[in-house]
């Protein structure tokens, strides 16, 4: 089953922020980000936002993107409208103050590894699912905007919070409106799935008839 989603990828202050960033390329780029469960919204505390921005998008613009049969991270997308709806989202975002901080060049179907910081909710990228690999960051000014933005969406397929403090992280996830949150745990990546993800019960919490 295949289902829609926008799933955010919450960065809270005291966040390991280079793990994060591991986390944020993974989940956003793994597969040109046509995965239900990737990485859609990046939602980062103000606090470490310059800093997490920086490395993110210098790790970004090191992801080679071309003909899959070569030595590249990110390959074609399924077809050439899909290509061409990441300029769109590019450009609309833009064209509403948004900055782009890594990638932004297609070539036919294949698209680089794409940024936008300062996303706001007027534009199509913070709400809209991408398929692709064009994602949105998002600043909060605290822990309860952050949440508050993470539910802002008619999705609610995936999640995931980044955290020092492991409590801390179990707390803000329980908080976010998702049928499976991930949390990173005290050493290593990726981090554990966790809650109602298999087979039946996620059929069954996933779906409204």
């Amino acid at each position: 089953m295949e289902l829609g989603g926008k799933a955010p990828l919450v960065i809270l202050d005291d966040a390991d922020i280079d793990g994060a960033v591991n986390a944020a390329i993974f989940g956003a780029f793994m597969n040109q980000g046509q995965i239900c469960m990737s990485t859609e919204r990046i939602i980062v505390h103000q606090a470490i936002a310059d800093e997490f921005v920086a490395k993110l998008a210098a790790r970004a613009n090191l992801l080679p993107a071309g003909d899959p049969r070569d030595h590249v991270v990110l390959g074609s997308l399924i077809s050439l409208e899909a290509a061409k709806k990441m300029e769109t989202l590019i450009a609309d975002a833009e064209a509403k103050g948004a900055k782009l901080v890594a990638g932004g060049k297609r070539t036919g179907t294949v698209v680089e590894a794409t940024l936008l910081d300062h996303v706001t909710s007027d534009m199509r990228i913070y709400a809209e699912e991408s398929f692709g690999p064009v994602k949105p960051i998002i600043r909060a000014a605290n822990e309860d905007k952050a949440v508050r933005i993470a539910n802002d969406t008619e999705y609610g397929l995936s999640s995931a919070v980044f955290s020092r403090d492991v409590q801390r992280a179990l707390a803000v996830a329980g908080r976010i409106q998702s049928d499976h949150s991930r949390r990173p745990p005290p050493y290593g990546f990726p981090p554990p799935a966790s809650g109602r993800a298999a087979c039946l019960g996620a059929a069954k919490n996933s779906t409204c008839i």
